[in-house]
Order: structure tokens, then C-alpha cells, then sequence
């Protein structure tokens, strides 16, 4: 259970697609940061006119610490820009602002799959720090039960991922929509350098969400669920 090569066999897709999706995002993000919008604006006056054009009045704007912290928090109702997205005058910050404000839309309208990701993220968690305590327990012991627990809670951890990932296609969506319509982008130029941006990013959270479900296919497969056999040696 240490070191098993037949993990690294199940992981090297998803492992190649999250290599490739931060060099894709860091490609982007660079060039996108050199470009400044015509409209002037930095993330976080683009980020005040979306929420203040979309009737959104009380919605935060505050600068976290961090790079690529940004994030919208759905209980206090703020809008959270990491320093260079806050102040930063360029594609690639009004591009993520609008993305995470995307987010605050999606909560002032019940978006019912933001609904339902911010219900599980509670489960999410507990699932996904309990899961490798009953999975090494398990694979330890050799008690079936403890590992097919530890799969269970773990499941949790994948359905998060795949709820996500329509919400942060939704939140970019958005984002490039109302930047255009409220033109703070201008221009095909603009307009093409912010999707880059965004749809970079999006191959995160795919990256991020095959990781997930390759896991539960390898701990499938160890506890002889999925082609494995539960008489090979934990």
C-alpha cells in the first residue's frame, strides 16, 4: 500500500492532464497580464461594476493574500481578489474577477448546483480526510469492511469534483458574457485573450476531477471491486 506501482498506472492520465493544465493556465495568465483592457479598469472595479450593474448590493469586495486566492465566499457574501487581481490592470485580473463575481451571481440567483456544492462541501471535507484513515486502516488490517468505508467516504470527495466542475464552467460563462456586455473587454482581441484565460483555468478543475475519480477507480480495483482481487496482498 506504500509504494504501488499499479497506482502510478491508473494516475499518469490525470497526472499528464494536471502538468499540462497549470502550464496551460500559467501560459495564458502571463500573457494576459500584459495586456491592459481599454476600459482601464482593474479586477476589482470590474468586479464592483458587475455586481453593482447585476443589482448586487451587498456583495464585498476585500484583497486576500496569496497568489491565484481568489474566491468568493458565499456565507460572508464577499468577493475575495488576490493582491495582483485586486489592483491589477490587465485581461488576466479582470478576467478572474469576473469569474469569481460570476460566482456571487450564481449565489444571489440560488444556482441550484452552487446550492448543492456548498451543502456537500461540509461532507466533502470530513469524507475526504476520514476516507485515507479508514483506507490505510483498512489496506493495513486487510478489513474489507474498513476499505469499502474508506471508499465510501472518499465517493463524497468525487461527487464534490463533479458537481463543481458545471459551476465553474457556469461562473467563466458568465464572466465572459457580461465583460463584453458591460465592456469592460472590448473587442475580439480582448474578448479572445480573457477566454484563454478562463478556459484555461477550467482544465483545472477537469484535471482536478479526473484525479479524483481515477483514485476511486484504483481503490475500486484494490478492494477487488474493479478487476483487482481482494486475495492479492495489502
Amino acid at each position: 500500500m506504500f509504494f504501488d506501482p499499479m497506482y502510478l498506472l491508473f494516475m499518469v492520465p490525470g497526472m499528464i492532464l494536471a502538468a499540462w493544465a497549470q502550464w496551460k493556465v500559467h501560459a495564458a495568465y502571463q500573457e494576459a497580464s500584459r495586456i491592459a483592457p481599454a476600459s482601464g479598469a482593474t479586477g476589482a472595479e470590474a468586479a464592483a461594476v458587475i455586481l453593482r450593474q447585476s443589482g448586487l448590493r451587498g456583495v464585498e469586495i476585500e484583497q486576500t493574500e496569496g497568489i491565484m486566492s481568489d474566491h468568493y465566499d458565499p456565507s460572508a457574501k464577499v468577493l475575495r481578489l488576490s493582491p495582483d487581481v485586486y489592483h491589477g490592470r490587465s485581461l488576466a485580473a479582470v478576467g478572474i474577477a469576473a469569474h469569481e463575481a460570476g460566482h456571487a451571481l450564481q449565489d444571489a440567483q440560488r444556482y441550484p448546483l452552487l446550492v448543492l456544492r456548498n451543502g456537500i462541501v461540509p461532507l466533502a471535507s470530513i469524507g475526504g480526510n476520514l476516507s485515507w484513515i479508514l483506507l490505510m486502516a483498512g489496506f493495513l488490517l486487510q478489513s474489507f469492511n474498513l476499505i469499502i468505508a474508506g471508499i465510501v467516504a472518499f465517493s463524497i470527495t468525487v461527487v464534490f469534483q463533479l458537481i463543481n466542475l458545471p459551476v465553474e464552467f457556469d461562473a467563466s460563462r458568465r464572466a465572459k458574457a457580461i465583460l463584453s456586455e458591460m465592456g469592460i473587454v472590448r473587442g475580439p482581441e480582448e474578448i479572445g485573450e480573457v477566454r484563454r484565460v478562463l478556459s484555461a483555468a477550467a482544465m483545472t478543475y477537469v484535471a482536478a476531477t479526473l484525479m479524483a475519480m481515477l483514485n476511486l477507480v484504483y481503490y475500486l480495483f484494490r478492494a477487488g471491486l474493479f478487476g483487482g482481487s481482494r486475495d492479492e496482498e495489502a
